[in-house]
């Protein structure tokens, strides 16, 4: 499926942005020099007539994205929260993408969840809405139960959709393995990774099953949060392309007159997303990783609503610190503490100079720190990003990808709340608050108290091990190697005096 026949589909994309008119607005947009104007313009242009024609009532990239099929709409969605690097003409006109895409039969929404549920609709629903709102992958229906007249939302997948989907990664493989042919240079920045990574959470999408999961794990974690919620997942009505959730009633966080109007504050509300996407990622290491406009909504008494589950992201114990690490030293604007947690977390090669890119880190840094986000260029601090990491052998970190992506998209939202709003200034106390329970003595004696628990699941063993390891060291005929025998004895000294220190640490923590 990955073969030149993708060509084809990449030929079609081009010709498609030239024939939509898309490829003008896109280098409008991203202020494009004119000798790339005028290439793409005589490439573009003996094509055009290849291009699919999409809906002309749509703005011209909108309708490019939207008849090239639903993993361009992803990327539309993304762009549609940065007005800082697009404008806020396309942001608003991309805006759609998030749940206002034309929508298919209800009658075909109510056989997948009859096929799903193995029951007719009538019998789970007393009612059933035409669609309320429609993104790529899905759209949703306002329904009651016919068991005890709940409102709830369900959401039904596309039909044929996963087919789709595969025509799209395929050609986006195909296009990532020419890049990396043609330009050895870009080969740092993983091209084929970082697809083999949209594909895996573009399958989690594909199963509601597994967004439901993520729902009632995302509930979870955030119990804590005030003014925060996420919507029950009704179990016995969810299925692999069905999901059901309590129906969430407010206002689309995008809808910021309708907000005015209805007695909220938009810059504050564009605070507190921030502050709850740093405190999901940072506190509980689980965080939603598609927050955009049109998955967050604000109910009638002030409470942020949070929908759709299907990304997630995940961070480990480990890469949490580091990021609160650098966030806090870029906070402290204390650039060589940034520069060596890089190097300690191998975002940057060994061999390069730490502190040339600490003073790399400080023209970054030093220009946007303490400014309002309307007086920061976005389109010019990521060319210097790109810079710096290019310079410095920076490669792709997929893990990091989900995480990256939602700080682009989080921040965009927040500024579009609150185009004065300061993102170091909301940033600090949450950082300032994990730094000092997770890094110092206190977060020590805890790592060590964790150790020395998995360590004691052992100790009926401990006996055994030691044996060996007697046995080993001292009989001549069994003897193993000098640096092995040293390595049991030590493994076996430092499980029981790890375990002995746990038991201290459990009586002072």
């Amino acid at each position: 499926m990955r073969g030149p026949h993708n060509i084809w589909r990449l030929v079609r994309t081009g010709a498609t942005f030239e024939r939509t008119g898309a490829m003008r607005e896109v280098l409008d947009a991203l202020d494009a020099p004119p000798a790339l104007r005028i290439g793409a313009r005589v490439l573009g242009w003996p094509f055009a007539w290849l291009g699919m024609r999409g809906d002309p009532a749509l703005p011209p990239l909108t309708r490019a994205l939207t008849v090239l099929g639903p993993a361009y709409v992803k990327f539309g969605q993304i762009l549609s929260t940065r007005p800082d690097v697009v404008g806020d003409r396309l942001a608003r006109e991309l805006r759609v993408l998030q749940d206002q895409l034309p929508p298919f039969p209800t009658e075909e929404a109510k056989r997948v969840v009859e096929e799903e549920l193995g029951r007719p609709v009538a019998e789970l629903f007393s009612e059933f809405s035409e669609p309320v709102a429609a993104a790529s992958i899905a759209q949703v229906h306002r329904a009651r139960l016919a068991e005890d007249g709940r409102e709830v939302a369900v959401k039904v997948l596309r039909p044929g959709i996963e087919r789709a989907f595969r025509k799209d990664i395929d050609a986006f493989y195909f296009a990532a393995s020419l890049i990396e042919l043609l330009s050895p240079a870009s080969r740092r920045l993983r091209p084929s990774d970082v697809v083999a990574h949209f594909e895996g959470v573009v399958n989690g999408e594909l199963d509601l099953r597994m967004e439901s999961a993520g729902a009632a794990e995302f509930a979870a974690t955030t119990a804590p949060d005030a003014g925060f919620v996420v919507p029950k997942v009704e179990w016995f009505l969810s299925s692999r392309r069905v999901m059901t959730l309590g129906w969430a009633e407010g206002v689309p966080l995008g809808e910021i007159e309708a907000l005015r109007a209805a007695g909220h504050d938009p810059e504050a509300l564009g605070e507190r997303v921030l502050e709850l996407f740093l405190r999901h990622a940072l506190r509980d290491g689980y965080f939603h990783a598609d927050l955009h406009q049109g998955n967050l909504k604000v109910a009638p008494n002030g409470d942020i609503v949070a929908m759709d589950f299907g990304i997630m992201g995940r961070l480990d114990a480990y890469t949490r610190r580091v990021y609160a690490e650098i966030l806090y030293g870029f906070i402290r604007r204390d650039y060589r503490r940034v520069a060596e947690v890089h190097f300690e977390a191998g975002y940057v090669p060994a061999d390069q100079d730490i502190d040339e890119f600490a003073r790399a880190l400080r023209s970054v840094g030093e220009p946007i720190f303490g400014l309002e986000a309307s007086k920061v260029s976005m389109g010019r601090l990521l060319a210097h990003l790109f810079e710096v990491t290019e310079r410095f052998g920076m490669q792709t970190r997929t893990e990091l990808i989900l995480l990256q992506r939602t700080m682009v998209v989080v921040e965009g939202v927040a500024r579009s709340l609150n185009p004065q709003i300061n993102i170091w200034r909301v940033a600090q106390p949450i950082v300032e608050e994990y730094i000092r329970e997770n890094i110092g003595p206190r977060a020590m004696a805890r790592d060590l108290l964790r150790t020395a628990q998995v360590l004691s699941r052992f100790g009926p063993k401990l006996p055994e091990l030691a044996e060996a390891a007697l046995i080993r060291g001292v009989m001549p005929e069994r003897k193993a190697p000098r640096r092995e025998r040293w390595r049991s004895l030590g493994l076996v000294g430092l499980g029981a005096g790890l375990t002995a220190l746990g038991v201290w640490l459990g009586t002072l923590l």
